[in-house]
């Protein structure tokens, strides 16, 4: 089989049995590998539909510059399909993210500029407010701006959704991703609710971030605002991308846990997977041991892996990295999650049982 260009690579990726993480997990549990893409992760599909769009609608003209804010993966897809269409590309980054992500954009030809995380989004150092800043200032430019354009949750209407229930055959029950810019879990959940309105769209989130809590109250509290580590998962804003009417649940997930999910995962399923990956298996073991009839022997569980772990090998594939986070302490798991007030930040504290 030969393709036209690498962006004909993208999608179709494997929906592929985890065995020995969860052992006596009594429903079946898949993951789909979005990591499998040739950019390494689900944003490949975002990046590429949503440059397509553009150029159809007359958005982006011949020889422009693409500018983004991200946290990196869709950056690096940006910048691939930019080499790939012609354009020049600028991706506002956070400084969270990862030294292998950075310099992987930056093979690509993409210049970035690096911004503070937690500001802010309309802090004029924000990593949303330098790509909107950029952009108009570049002459023959387009702020794709994945978190409000709806085209970044089409993509995955459009591809994702229906390659899962293919897949599965319908036969899924539940489905489990991260919510960050919405689009990778609210396209593919609208698909699959369109062919089941009964599977359960579980959405993960992570301390530190307001998404739980708007979708709980339909209030956006700024004192849930706190740094956190896992890239990928949570927001400061609330993005127009995520379809908080079809998502069921948000289940927030602690970054250590999440990380060792990882480390979990690539020695006993011989999968190497990203923060965000670990953090969706980390939910389906919150969700077993908070609520016992949650799945029962039919339940039939989709978790999304959004990206490959050599995007992490800095990180929580680094010991160095992840003692100096305080995360190799010994091997535990969240059992609940205690929040506490210290020096006016709120934090969460979990009670841990060491295996």
């Amino acid at each position: 089989m030969t393709f036209g260009s690498i962006l004909e690579t993208i999608g179709k990726t494997p929906l592929v049995k985890i065995n020995r993480v969860k052992p006596d997990f009594k429903s079946q549990l898949y993951a789909k590998l979005e990591g499998n893409n040739p950019g390494h992760s689900a944003k490949d599909r975002v990046a590429h539909y949503m440059i397509e769009k553009a150029e159809q609608d007359g958005r982006l003209k011949p020889g422009g510059t693409i500018v983004e804010a991200t946290s990196g993966n869709t950056g690096f897809s940006i910048a691939m399909a930019s080499a790939v269409k012609g354009y020049k590309c600028i991706l506002a980054v956070t400084d969270t993210m990862s030294q292998e992500k950075k310099d992987l954009v930056r093979a690509l030809g993409a210049q970035i500029v690096i911004c503070p995380k937690f500001v802010k989004a309309e802090d004029p150092r924000s990593y949303y407010s330098q790509a909107k800043k950029i952009a108009a200032e570049t002459p023959n430019s387009l702020y794709l701006n994945q978190n409000f354009d709806l085209n970044n949750g089409m993509a995955h209407y459009h591809s994702t959704g229906p390659e899962i229930w293919e897949a599965s055959e319908g036969k899924i029950t539940h489905f489990i991703a991260s919510a960050g810019t919405g689009g990778t879990i609210s396209g593919t959940a609208k698909y699959l609710k369109e062919k089941n309105p009964n599977i359960q769209i579980i959405a993960v989130d992570a301390y530190g971030s307001v998404l739980q809590k708007y979708h709980e109250t339909g209030i956006f509290d700024e004192n849930e605002i706190y740094p956190y580590s896992i890239e990928g998962t949570g927001k400061t804003i609330i993005p127009g991308n995520v379809n908080f009417d079809i998502i069921d649940r948000f289940v927030k997930v602690p970054d250590k846990e999440s990380a060792l999910r990882c480390r979990d995962l690539a020695r006993n399923e011989g999968i190497l997977a990203g923060h965000s990956s670990g953090a969706s298996i980390q939910c389906v073991f919150q969700l077993e041991e908070e609520e016992e009839e949650i799945f029962d022997e039919s339940s039939y569980v989709v978790c999304l892996f959004s990206d490959h772990g050599s995007r992490y090998l800095g990180k929580v594939f680094n010991d160095g990295w992840m003692k100096e986070k305080g995360f190799l302490n010994g091997h535990a798991y969240h059992k609940n999650g205690i929040f506490k007030k210290i020096d006016g930040i709120t934090k969460v504290h979990t009670q841990l049982q060491t295996k």
